[in-house]
This record gives structure tokens, C-alpha cells and sequence, in this order.
């Protein structure tokens, strides 16, 4: 009872035109597990440019690219040395600029991480500051303290670290004598800018401008409600790990002095053609906390990591839905939705859990319930209002790999007792393009994470073709997402009456109705036939009066 998209009468991506980020599909790509193209057994931007057409033919309309900037890689590439140059283990600035120029030509548009928060230890400003000691001016553009006690030998406050421990660490002067303190909210090799000093702000301001001049389409900001801290940088009084989300006011995060740098980016980006935009990575507290973010003369869009968080019951997705709606309506900015990213569990792994456990799950659960899940949740999440997000490999409906060996791991956190609960390696793991190969169409050379044998039936060859897979699933609903006239950027959602644990809206253009129902519920449920069937997260058997929606399922349907 499926209808699928004929692929070869989708219409082509929209041109750049203003305001595309409303209601744009965009899809993340970690480069170091999407595609490997030199056989080293890591990711780089030509195997990136490689499967551009992969990505065109999937339906999405622009590629956000994870850092690709010189690091040592302390924490994967978040650590930058320099924000010019591309880092020989993914090319050099000539790839770079080839992807750029091939993804527009393929109607694709090109968003960059920007890592404005902190830098690498091995920054030259940073290197700088050590060698010279303190009083050194460069110490100005970090956040060097002398340490309490009488010898200086605790850190000046009580923060602590996001991947554990203090958020401070001691400095050896240059003869060797114990010296200052410097601030890394994040791990010591990521020492934070202190975006009070001029310098700083001019430096980003020139980074923006080289990337816009190669062509980039936009920026994701990492850590975009970190940049400012409390004056004084007061003690939390707390003993409490450090969370990016959390729901109390914290002196490292979500300071109102961040909004001014935006306004600054803002003007910049208004410089350049073809609507270049920035999102906000901001672990806000509250959604209108994060709307701050996207008012109009500051960023284009801001993750919903509310959304993400929020577990797949009913009543709670119904809730962060329209206060979703409400906070982004009151700044006229479009909602975002995303489901999993490069730091999380992957969702058919977190639907595979009970609810409750967070968002980084050490256990695999049921994988048969969580697949079922996340193509519900899929459908869900790309029937709403605004613009979607989509992780590499969720379309093919990846697990997180939550057996890696110890010996395998990389993730900074998990060497950090106290740190974030479980890893992210799982979520990191290389794609799958064939169903043979030494790591399954990745590369010739391996990968740098093992892959599940598994993997094999989850690959891209694998599920094409194949009407009932996951793959075919995401572009089927990505091309009726882009044709159907009630979908996309408009605020035009409406609640229908649901049994318990289903959840059924509406969206309507002129004559043409768009009917979402999403069965939550363990059981099969019926329903009154809302239209004609577009598409299922589940085959639906459907009578001229009555549709059975099986447990977990997600159908959309059309009228008019």
C-alpha cells in the first residue's frame, strides 16, 4: 500500500535562493567514516567528493562537513591548529575547495564546522603564550590564572571538565617552575579562547571570511553557547559533573554575551551572495533559551537538542513539538529536528533501550524494536515543520556499535573516568556502501574502526533496490517531502484527536491535506482512513474506511 517516488521525475534540487535553510534536509557527514578514498583506512574529502552523488540522489539538499581543519586530533579534529589549512589525513586546501565546487554543481550546498569555542594546545597563539610565560600578551586571548592556595597549587575555580576532571590545567613557566592555570571546558589539549579580547574576535571574523570566500554555504558552530563566560568566573558551588545540557544557568555556558558575536557574524554573512548561513550547536537550558540564538539578526538556525533528548513516547514528543513551534514562532525562525549526530547514541540504538537512559547507551538492546522505531521516528521527524537534519548512516538504519573492543576506542571521554556517560565511538563507526569489500566499500585499506560484520546487509548496494529497506524508505520521503505542497517550511501544524499513545497531525496548503499518524503504542491500532497512502515506516493494511497501523509505525497520507 506504499506509493514511492519515481526518482527519475523528481524535480531538481531549488536554486540558491533566500531562505532555503527553512525548510532544508541537511545531512551530516563525519569525514573520517564516510568514505575513504586513498585506501588508509581513514575518511578524507575526496572520498567525500566521491559519493556526492550518492548524496544528490538521496534527496538531501546541503552536507554539513565535521572538521576536516590541521589538528593533532586529540579529540577528533575539535581541536584545531590552524583554521586555514586542511589536515594532510583528509587532504589539503585544493580538496577542499573541489568539494565545495562539485557539491554546487550537483545543487548541494557546503556547511562547515567552525570550532570558535576552544583550539588545539598546539595553536600557534597557544604555544606562543607557553613559551613566553606569564605576562605574555597572548595569555590575554586565552584564560591563564594564577591558582588558589599558597602556592598556587589548586585551580583558580571549581569547574570541571565535559569529558571529566578539572576544567583547569597547571602550566610549567619556562624554567621549569610550576606555573599558571589555563581554562578548557573540554580536555586539556583544547585550552578556550577568551572571546573578550579583540584580537579573537578579529581572528574569527577573518576565518569566516576565508571560508565564505572559497564558497562554503554556511557554518555550524560548535559549542556555540560557550564562548562567553561569567565575569570573575565564579565558582559553581557544585561538586556535580558538567553536562552540555543541562537545566540550570551555568557560568561556562549560555551567557548573554555571546548574542553580540552573532549579530557581528550576522553582518558578515549578510556580505556575501547565495543566503549563507549559521547554525547554532547551543545547549540551551530551555527552547527559549536556544530561540536567543536565532533571532533575526543573529544565527539562521539552532539545533533542537530538547527534540533529540526526548524519548519515544507520545506525550513528551507532543510536548517538545509545540513548544518547539511556540519559541522558534516567536522569533521567526524555522525549527530544526535531528534525531542523531556525531556525539550520541544513534537513535535506533537509543530506541532499542528503555526510555530514561539518556542520550549515550552502552547496551544494544532489542535491534529488531529499535529499527522499527527509527523509521517511525524518521518519518515523524521529517513531517514536521522546519528544516531536518540526518546523520550519515541513519538512513541506512545503523545501530550504534556498542561491542567495541577496549583496545579499538578513541573517544577522548572514555579515558576519563569521570567523564561523559558511555562513548562515542559507536555512533562513529565507517559506513557501509557494498555488501563485499575490506570494510564494505569504505576503503581499500580498512577502517579505522571495526565494523560489524552485519553491516554487509545494512550496506548502501545492499538496501537499493529493495522496496522494504530503510534507504528506499528515506528517499521516498524525501522527494515527497520536497513535492508535497503542505510540507516543508510552513507553520501549519494541527493536532488531531488520538487514542493514547498515537499521536496524529495535519498539515494543510489551499486544497491538499497532509495527515501524519504515528502509532507509539506496543499493539496494532485502527484508524478511520485519513486519505490516500503515501508512504509507511510498516506495511499498512488499508480499507476504503479503516487503516491498521502496526506497533511503532509511522504512515503519511494525502488528500486533495
Amino acid at each position: 500500500m506504499t506509493e514511492s517516488a519515481d526518482p527519475a521525475t523528481t524535480p531538481p534540487l531549488p536554486a540558491r535562493t533566500a531562505d532555503w535553510w527553512r525548510e532544508a534536509v541537511i545531512y551530516q557527514v563525519y569525514p573520517r567514516s564516510f568514505a575513504d578514498a586513498d585506501g588508509d583506512g581513514m575518511g578524507d574529502l575526496p572520498g567525500v567528493r566521491s559519493r556526492l552523488p550518492y548524496l544528490r540522489d538521496l534527496g538531501v539538499d546541503a552536507v554539513w562537513l565535521s572538521p576536516f581543519y590541521a589538528s593533532p586530533q586529540a579529540d577528533a579534529g575539535y581541536d584545531v591548529a590552524d583554521y586555514r589549512v586542511v589536515d594532510p589525513m583528509f587532504g589539503d586546501l585544493d580538496d577542499a575547495v573541489a568539494l565545495i565546487d562539485e557539491a554546487h554543481r550537483h545543487g548541494l550546498r557546503i556547511i562547515v564546522d567552525l570550532v570558535p569555542n576552544h583550539c588545539s594546545d598546539q595553536h600557534e597563539w597557544f604555544q606562543r603564550a607557553l613559551r613566553e610565560g606569564p605576562g605574555s600578551r597572548l595569555r590575554e586571548r586565552f584564560h591563564f590564572r594564577d591558582g588558589k592556595g599558597e602556592q598556587g597549587q589548586e585551580p583558580p575555580n571549581d569547574w570541571e571538565s565535559i569529558f571529566g576532571g578539572p576544567a583547569w590545567t597547571r602550566t610549567k613557566n619556562p624554567d621549569g617552575t610550576p606555573g599558571q592555570w589555563y581554562l578548557h571546558l573540554f580536555a586539556a589539549e583544547q585550552p578556550d579562547f577568551n572571546w573578550d579580547h579583540p584580537a579573537v574576535r578579529d581572528e574569527f571574523a577573518s576565518i569566516l571570511r576565508f571560508w565564505l570566500d572559497l564558497g562554503v554555504d554556511g557554518f555550524r558552530i560548535d559549542v556555540a553557547h560557550g564562548m562567553v563566560k561569567a565575569e570573575g568566573l565564579p565558582d559553581l558551588g557544585s561538586l556535580e559533573q558538567t553536562k552540555l545540557l543541562g537545566a540550570n544557568a551555568s557560568p561556562s555556558f549560555d551567557q548573554d554575551g555571546v548574542h553580540e558575536i552573532y549579530r557581528s557574524w550576522h553582518t558578515i554573512l549578510k556580505e556575501y551572495d547565495g543566503w549563507r548561513i549559521g547554525v547554532a550547536e547551543a545547549w540551551a537550558p530551555t527552547l527559549a533559551r536556544t530561540a536567543n540564538y536565532v533571532r533575526p539578526d543573529e544565527l539562521h538556525q539552532a539545533f533542537n537538542f530538547q527534540y533529540l533528548a526526548t524519548s519515544w513516547q507520545a506525550g513528551a514528543l507532543r510536548t517538545v513539538i509545540d513548544e518547539t513551534l511556540d519559541a522558534m514562532r516567536d522569533v521567526g525562525a524555522p525549527a530544526t529536528w535531528v534525531l542523531s549526530n556525531h556525539d550520541v547514541t544513534r537513535h535506533a540504538t537509543r530506541f532499542a533501550n528503555p526510555p530514561g537512559l539518556g542520550t549515550q547507551i552502552r547496551t544494544p538492546g532489542d535491534p529488531e524494536l529499535g529499527l522499527r522505531r527509527a523509521r517511525a521516528a524518521s518519518l515523524l521527524m521529517l513531517a514536521l515543520p522546519g528544516s531536518a537534519y540526518v546523520y550519515q548512516g541513519e538512513e541506512l538504519g545503523l545501530p550504534d556499535v556498542t561491542d567495541l573492543p577496549d583496545e579499538a576506542r578513541q573517544d577522548p571521554a572514555y579515558f576519563r573516568a569521570a567523564g561523559q556517560d558511555g562513548f562515542r565511538d559507536g555512533c562513529r563507526v565507517p559506513i557501509p556502501w557494498t555488501v563485499e569489500g575490506p570494510s564494505y566499500g569504505f576503503g581499500t585499506g580498512g577502517s579505522w574502526l571495526p565494523q560489524p560484520a552485519t553491516w554487509a546487509g545494512l550496506s548502501v548496494q545492499a538496501q537499493t533496490g529493495q522496496d522494504d529497506s530503510t534507504l528506499e524508505m528515506y528517499r521516498t520521503a524525501l522527494a515527497v517531502r520536497r513535492t508535497h505542497p503542505a510540507l516543508g517550511a510552513a507553520d501549519n501544524l494541527r493536532w488531531l484527536d488520538s487514542p493514547g499513545d498515537v499521536l496524529i497531525f495535519q498539515r494543510t496548503d489551499g486544497d491538499t491535506t497532509f495527515t501524519c499518524t504515528v502509532n507509539l503504542t506496543g499493539a496494532a491500532i485502527t484508524l478511520a482512513v485519513p486519505g490516500r497512502l503515501l508512504l509507511a515506516s510498516a506495511p499498512v493494511q488499508a480499507t476504503a474506511e479503516q487503516a491498521v497501523l502496526p506497533p511503532d509505525t509511522t504512515a503519511w497520507w494525502t488528500t486533495g
